[in-house]
């Protein structure tokens, strides 16, 4: 990564965006109506529709929020992150997620960090455009044109860098850069795991971290995974500060999770997918609390890209085994040892910065954002 806030314009370069696209605000149900009802009704629904339209790719998938599943994520201890991805490699992959626990970030750190964000929420409107000019994907940024503060959120480099010096933010940078040693380390372990080429191993600069703030309390749309704002990323680490249950939006469709408490909920992003081929499975957006939770304000480190790259599907590197003294990656024991190989691509390559405009103003949350980039074979 960068070692100074210089670093930071090369990785994103302060361009002036397009004209954001206008947000539709969604009309608010009636707090007596219960979450169950909506979805005996949506179910209800798709049932009566003929079968020509109920198994369009869409309704599939809504069917398959509509049947949401409960578990658990998979538990790995940070310190034995290496040799337990490469034996949980399966299931990781599948699933898309696991959770970190015995880490290095105090607890305190984390709710240092916590009440820090929520200072900044507690601004005015004007005066978070002031200490947050738009440098997309950096700065401050809301779906409302009022001051209700509904659907605000913080995207931060890994200094967190503002233009004001009459904010302290000094946990939360600290938090954001223990949480980005994480996420590094994180890439290499998976990266290891699969036999591929890590970009951050021999180009720091190759990868960079976002703070993702979002104050979850004032954007009662929000209530499904992968809805509101989304940005593509590599690995994503969220602090559960409590313990708590979420949803989260994977290729397999809408999960429900229950987190412990002070543990680091890893979700594996897009990005991620393409650079293992499609052998990883993704998780869209950030996870979403459910609707009992009290936290107001949610604090995520995505591992992604400097907007100038080019996304392409990583190379495989050659293992020796033990005893190798060019790495130190271990291999998951299923596998076969991979040489350069040429293995059949299933995504062309793609501009970042198109792409990450693109899913950050379209937010479509059945929609597969990678679907224009993936190579259809020949049968």
């Amino acid at each position: 990564m960068a070692s100074s806030a210089q670093n930071h314009q090369q990785h994103f370069p302060a361009t002036s965006a397009p004209p954001p696209t206008p947000s539709i605000t969604s009309t608010s149900t009636s707090t007596s109506t219960s979450d169950s009802a909506v979805t005996d009704l949506l179910s209800r629904l798709l049932h009566r529709l003929p079968p020509t339209l109920s198994d369009t790719p869409i309704l599939l998938r809504r069917r398959s929020l509509l049947a949401a599943t409960t578990t658990s994520p998979l538990v790995i201890s940070f310190p034995d992150l290496n040799s337990s991805l490469s034996s949980t490699l399966t299931s990781v992959s599948e699933s898309g997620f696991f959770q970190l626990t015995n880490h290095s970030i105090p607890s305190e750190l984390a709710r240092s960090a916590e009440s820090d964000s929520l200072s900044l929420f507690n601004l005015p409107r004007h005066q978070k455009h002031q200490h947050f000019p738009r440098s997309w994907p950096l700065g401050f940024d809301a779906d409302d044109e009022d001051d209700t503060g509904a659907g605000e959120s913080l995207f931060l480099d890994s200094f967190c860098s503002t233009d004001s010096s009459e904010l302290s933010l000094n946990s939360l940078r600290e938090f954001t850069q223990e949480m980005e040693k994480i996420g590094l380390a994180v890439v290499e372990a998976l990266s290891c795991a699969m036999g591929l080429q890590n970009p951050a191993r021999y180009d720091p600069s190759s990868v960079c971290s976002l703070m993702w703030i979002s104050d979850s309390s004032s954007s009662p749309g929000d209530t499904m995974a992968g809805s509101g704002k989304l940005y593509p990323y590599v690995v994503g680490l969220h602090y559960q500060i409590r313990s708590q249950k979420c949803s989260l939006l994977a290729d397999s469709g809408s999960v429900s999770i229950s987190t412990q408490m002070d543990s680091i909920l890893v979700t594996l992003g897009d990005i991620a997918q393409v650079w293992s081929n499609g052998k990883l499975s993704k998780v869209k957006g950030k996870p979403i609390l459910s609707m009992e939770e009290s936290t107001s304000v949610t604090m995520s480190l995505l591992v992604t890209l400097p907007v100038e790259s080019t996304v392409s599907v990583l190379s495989r590197v050659l293992t020796r085994g033990h005893g190798d003294t060019d790495t130190e990656c271990n291999v998951n024991q299923n596998q076969d040892h991979y040489g350069e190989t040429s293995e059949e691509s299933k995504f062309s390559s793609f501009s970042f910065e198109d792409y990450a405009w693109n899913v950050y103003h379209d937010r479509l949350s059945l929609k597969d954002s990678l679907h224009r980039y993936r190579i259809q074979t020949q049968l």
